[in-house]
């Protein structure tokens, strides 16, 4: 396996533009030539094919959701960075380069960062013309909030549903572009495998998710924009359908994968109350602005919030990083909340829960301000927990929310399959071991609206592949293979529902594979992962057929996947022996408790290599160099 950045030549700040101005291009009238197939809408996979459509290029997408507007990034709350200096605290694009690197423990490239950081300001730019509702201050310009990991205000929002308004503000563009008959999108369509000729990705195969219907479909060019792998953990802040079937299937077929292992544990959401539960609820980091995060200072203190006094509170974050306080990076104050309930403080029915604490910043700005800010949130928070923030501190834990790892991709966004892009959570590119946040919907806006419409052409222009022969042995080949792997689920006709196996499987992936790993621990998981496969393949029930609607099938195939996935986190994990950002190793921390690195040996991507089932996959390097940033120990003291 080759792997070749492509990152142009000439200073840092210079490498996008210089692309730009000397990249091949595709002439309007050859761009009408080539089909696009996007797997995936919400702001990266929406943003692609509004974007290429608008360019002329004939676009196919493709989603399991009934609306294109119903995919996961729809469910973002806090808000987006950009680097605009409203507030006039210094921030630049430099900083916001820094901030994100940094907070990513220095294992992300830096063009494709500082290329992230450089098209955030076009992006805001963008989305208020698309007229994506912001938060404005009474002067009318857009306002903006503070997040984990940073000393400015640069995270531009509307309320705690900033997702919502951007993806409808994408999903507006699409819809633009299929009344203009230039994108073809369809809905309740999975995706099932990636078809692969003479090397290069030219198909996909699919399946009508109402119907059951396995079909193909081809183009020049395959863009996967299908988001992260955090449900491997079963509880998740991800809704239930959000799963890495897409990329696992595409790293099957040749794309390499890369940081497995680099998963984020979100320290804000609402915690588990039962074994009943299905998924967790994500509360915004942008609570963390107003809200004081504290435990009781002694072990075992069962008394009610109101009744502890305030010097019988420990507000941990505030007291251990001083300088950020409760706005530390997620993986540090997740981290630290699992500490501390380690200790013995944690509250709650399950002792897994911190204090959310409101009281000081209702009496400093008023209810209503708070409202303003948060309102929607605190509704959701008390519709869930019947308790009232206004009035009693939030209880919320850290949950699996975000996968920094992802396909390979080069500075193009084309894997290692020549033909194959992939787009925003879907690849590995840009954060490092963990992603600061509000990066999130940056960088799904970012490569779809503004990278894919430059990098793509220069991949085009190379000329156009015959069209494919939809009954040749490629083709034929992988239908049949989808058919049969969907079959073989059916037919095992066990006991145990996929729920069963997967709340099993989540379980081992937190306790070995979670916020806090160990070489003995990830042994331990990837043997209990293997046993769990075997009971799966033998005694899974999959009711129903595979030619109607059939959810638990669905839920079968992601899961068989996720087995795969599972061990391929435990091995990365082993192999990493250091900690760094969410990969936080026992055997591999400083004298205080924090992510001790190792830059002499592991300064470098981990991209895996399939090498057949059964077969322990093949570990390659991308050496990481830093020209512009020196390496330093993380400090948000």
């Amino acid at each position: 396996m080759k792997l070749d950045a492509k990152i142009p030549s000439g200073p840092l700040a210079e490498k996008w533009t210089e692309f730009k101005a000397h990249t091949a291009l595709v002439s309007p009238a050859n761009k009408r030539k080539h089909t696009i197939l996007i797997v995936g809408t919400g702001l990266a996979g929406g943003g692609a094919a509004a974007a290429l459509g608008e360019l002329g290029y004939k676009v196919k997408a493709f989603c399991y959701q009934d609306s294109a507007r119903r995919a996961h990034s729809i469910a973002a709350q806090g808000g987006i960075n950009a680097a605009k200096n409203y507030q006039n605290d210094g921030d630049t694009v430099f900083r916001l380069f820094y901030d994100t690197i940094k907070g990513g423990d220095f294992r992300a490239r830096e063009a494709n960062t500082y290329r992230l950081a450089e098209i955030s300001n076009e992006i805001i730019d963008h989305c208020v013309a698309q007229g994506v509702p912001f938060a404005r201050e009474y002067s009318g310009y857009l306002a903006n909030r503070t997040f984990g990991g940073a000393q400015v205000s640069r995270t531009f929002y509307a309320r705690g549903q900033t997702g919502q308004q951007l993806l409808l503000g994408a999903y507006n563009s699409l819809n633009a572009q299929v009344n203009a008959g230039n994108v073809e999108v369809r809905e309740r369509t999975e995706m099932l495998d990636l078809i692969v000729i003479d090397g290069v990705a030219r198909g996909i195969v699919v399946r009508d998710m109402v119907s059951g219907e396995v079909s193909s479909h081809f183009g020049d060019a395959v863009l996967l924009c299908t988001g992260g792998y955090s449900n491997v953990f079963f509880l998740s802040t991800s809704a239930k359908g959000c799963n890495g079937s897409a990329v696992y299937r595409a790293f099957k077929r040749g794309a390499g994968f890369a940081n497995p292992c680099y998963t984020q544990i979100h320290p804000t959401a609402i915690p588990q109350a039962g074994e009943y539960q299905s998924k967790l609820t994500l509360m915004s980091e942008s609570l963390r602005n107003d809200g004081r995060v504290w435990v009781p200072k002694k072990a075992g203190d069962d008394r009610p919030p109101g009744q502890i006094p305030e010097d019988e509170r420990d507000y941990y974050l505030e007291r251990i990083y001083p300088s950020f306080g409760n706005m530390v990076p997620r993986d540090v104050a997740s981290r630290n909340a699992k500490n501390v309930c380690d200790e013995g403080r944690g509250i709650g029915a399950t002792k897994r829960g911190v204090y959310l604490d409101f009281a000081a910043a209702i009496e400093r700005l008023g209810a209503e301000v708070i409202k303003e800010r948060y309102g929607n949130l605190f509704e959701m928070y008390e519709m869930i927990t019947d308790e009232n923030p206004y009035e009693t501190p939030m209880m919320i834990y850290p949950a699996p929310h975000y996968t920094m790892g992802g396909l390979w991709v080069d500075y193009n966004l084309m894997s290692t399959i020549p033909g194959l892009f992939v787009l925003g959570e879907a690849n590995f590119s840009d954060h490092g071991a963990n992603r600061l946040g509000a990066s999130a919907l940056m960088q799904g806006l970012a490569d779809g609206f503004f990278v894919i419409p430059n990098t793509l052409g220069a991949y085009l222009a190379q000329g156009k592949h015959p069209d494919v022969d939809p009954r040749c042995d490629d083709v034929l080949e992988v239908e049949q293979g989808a058919k049969e792997f969907n079959q073989k689920l059916l037919n095992v006709n066990g006991t145990r529902t996929v729920d069963y196996f997967h709340r099993a499987m989540g379980m081992i992936m937190l306790d070995k594979c979670g916020m806090a790993r160990s070489e003995e621990g990830l042994n331990e998981g990837i043997e209990k992962i293997r046993e769990l496969k075997k009971q799966f393949w033998a005694d899974v029930k999959v009711p129903g057929t595979g030619e109607s609607l059939n959810q638990e099938l669905e839920k079968a195939g992601r899961l068989a996947d996720y087995f795969d996935l599972a061990e391929l986190m435990c091995l990365d994990a082993k192999e990493r022996n250091e900690s760094c950002g969410g990969h936080f190793r026992e055997e591999f921390k400083t004298k205080e408790g924090e992510a001790k690195r190792d830059d002499k040996n592991f300064r470098h991507v981990a991209v895996w290599e399939y090498k057949g089932e059964g077969k322990t996959p093949k570990a390659h390097k991308e050496g990481l160099d830093f020209e512009n940033v020196e390496l330093t120990q993380r400090s948000y003291k």
